[in-house]
């Protein structure tokens, strides 16, 4: 507030003679103000019935099926977003599959090669270290307890005793 009205407000006949104004209001309410109160009656009855604020009559004519305009594509098709301007290429082929090794064992006569007993997919096999198994797949090194496979990327897995394990192999 600007400092002319903070010194108004705080005069002390300021304050004084805005309570006189009060006092003086309040005693003017309380004699009616030297008016009256009006004459209430009973109206009657009415003989139109009131008009209803939203003009409902003519919504019937909106929704006839004559007044619209007919569309210039199908409707009621399965797809929405079906459109015969555009056809989105076809999406490139998988280039991985999945494959499920399960490592059954290992035999090994003498100081000879160890031949491997693996489940790929559904079939049972035998070979020994080093074969290719499937695309980029080789059969790396066998133990008791858990089979090591490699790929040409020098990725390793291993696939534990009697356990199924999926692994990701590239299409070729």
């Amino acid at each position: 507030m600007p400092p002319i009205i903070k010194i108004v407000l705080r005069n002390r006949w300021f304050v004084v003679g805005m309570h006189a104004c009060l006092w003086f209001l309040l005693y003017l309410t309380l004699t009616h103000l030297g008016g009256k109160a009006p004459d209430f009656r009973l109206a009657g009855a009415v003989a139109n019935p009131p008009q209803s604020p939203a003009p409902v009559a003519g919504l019937e004519r909106l929704f006839l099926p004559g007044i619209w305009p007919k569309t210039l594509v199908q409707t009621n098709l399965p797809n929405p977003f079906y459109t015969r301007f555009f056809v989105p290429p076809p999406p490139p082929p998988p280039t991985t599959r999945k494959i499920n090794v399960a490592y059954h064992g290992f035999s090994q006569i003498n100081e000879g090669i160890k031949q491997v007993g693996y489940k790929l997919d559904n079939a049972f096999n035998i070979a020994p270290i080093g074969t290719q198994i499937a695309t980029e797949l080789f059969i790396a090194d066998a133990t008791i307890q858990a089979l090591m496979l490699t790929n040409v990327a020098a990725q390793t897995n291993f696939i534990g005793w009697n356990t199924n394990q999926d692994i990701i192999i590239p299409i070729k």
